[in-house]
């Protein structure tokens, strides 16, 4: 199938009630278990890059684990997205190196600041079949380089919404609703919820129009615990619980972003193969349970949160 943009995803997912997965990739084991997940279940995926990732990675290289994972899975659709890029020029230069989507994150700008960098990456991606997502809101915590401090967060302002899709021409909207970066999202002892009447507000005001959640990893207390067990030190580790992500995703969202949960169940499996191998030293022994880990968590992100299973053939009919 090749690559493909998000556009015909995101209007089958919000006709549909169901979300797309997007999940960060880094390196051969993560792109593998992702996509092997995907085709096994029929699913349609989008593949996210980081500015971090391309600085670990190196961009051709993810480009060609990505093109190799198209010929391993020719009938899901597969969007190749730059996740919270930062500037025009980084956008610039994923669009020209053959992302079909980018996201530029002037968030932390004042409002016309951030109208008027979408629209320099709108009219630039536009022009060469490239889609844009952009932000309104800022989510808290850490992830790659992506750092709000805890209390600087803003929920997205609904009245806000029409004047900047207007403005801007993006192709989706990533909403602050209580979502949050990283693996520590809420404090222990606190009940996380999210901000649905923001988030039936905005969808008032962009009827029809696709929403992204980033910061939506739910931080399985399983893997948090394995993580401990075998010598790591996560105490107080919390995500979104599952049933509030599946909820947004019968509303308006069409994107979720989750990251986390995959570093941390290949962290724990990881972890937990050199503890009972002490003598292994191979890559491959101990990369294979824990690609393995990455495709069991999409498999259960796919069924149980996203509800995107079997969703690829509406796509290539």
């Amino acid at each position: 199938m090749g690559l493909v943009t998000t556009t015909e995803m995101f209007q089958k997912a919000y006709n549909g009630g169901y979300a797309i997965g997007a999940f960060n990739v880094n390196n051969m084991e993560i792109v593998q278990g992702i996509t092997e997940a995907a085709g096994e279940l029929n699913s349609p995926v989008i593949l996210q890059v980081s500015k971090g990732a391309r600085a670990y990675a190196n961009h051709t290289y993810l480009v060609k684990l990505v093109e190799a994972a198209i010929i391993e899975n020719p009938d899901i659709p597969i969007a190749l997205h730059l996740d919270h890029g930062d500037s025009f020029e980084l956008c610039k230069s994923c669009i020209d190196g053959g992302f079909t989507s980018v996201m530029i994150d002037a968030s932390s700008k004042p409002f016309d600041e951030n109208i008027e960098l979408t629209k320099k990456v709108v009219e630039y991606a536009h022009a060469h079949g490239v889609v844009v997502e952009a932000e309104l809101g800022t989510l808290a915590g850490v992830e790659d380089e992506v750092c709000v401090e805890a209390g600087k967060e803003m929920y997205t302002r609904p009245e806000e919404v029409e004047e900047f899709v207007s403005r801007t021409g993006c192709d989706s909207l990533a909403i602050a609703i209580g979502t949050s970066h990283g693996a520590y999202k809420f404090k222990p002892g606190t009940k996380p919820q999210l901000r649905f009447d923001v988030l039936e507000e905005c969808t008032k005001r962009l009827p029809g129009f696709p929403i992204v959640l980033h910061g939506s990893s739910s931080v399985p207390q399983e893997f948090v615990e394995m993580v401990n067990q075998y010598g790591g030190n996560m105490p107080g580790a919390i995500g979104v619980p599952e049933e509030q992500l599946r909820h947004a995703a019968e509303l308006s969202v069409c994107k979720i972003n989750i990251d986390s949960d995959i570093r941390l169940a290949m962290t724990g499996n990881i972890r937990k193969y050199f503890a009972e191998h002490p003598d292994h030293f191979d890559p491959r022994q101990y990369l294979k349970p824990a690609r393995q880990s990455v495709k069991d968590m999409v498999a259960h992100k796919i069924i149980n949160v996203l509800g995107s299973a079997g969703k690829a053939a509406d796509m290539t009919k």
